[in-house]
């Protein structure tokens, strides 16, 4: 979407809302608070942004490797970290985790 559109969509919920008087306002709000299937916004925002953490977390750190095996990893897309951590869980004996 554009700006121009995005400023026109706006433009159009503000008249919306405009054109609602302060009456017809108050019942609509009664009606959506008397409506048991009514969520507030409140209460969706509550959510915190991102991926939900796993059951078992993995532990970040900091380690040199050399600039060929980065490339290397790197040049295979996206999961190039995971990449790497299940070569190093294959070298160490350890098992895939599920």
């Amino acid at each position: 979407m554009t700006e121009k559109q995005r400023a026109g969509h706006r433009a159009r919920i503000q008249a919306a809302l405009d054109s609602i008087s302060p009456e017809e306002d108050a019942a609509l709000t009664k009606a959506a608070l008397d409506d048991p299937d009514t969520v507030l916004i409140t209460e969706l925002s509550r959510r915190k942004p991102g991926r939900p953490l796993a059951d078992i977390t993995k532990t970040p750190v900091s380690i040199r490797l050399s600039p060929d095996v980065v490339d290397y990893f790197r040049s295979s897309g996206p999961g190039w970290q995971s990449r790497i951590d299940d070569v190093l869980r294959k070298a160490a004996g350890l098992k895939k985790r599920a």
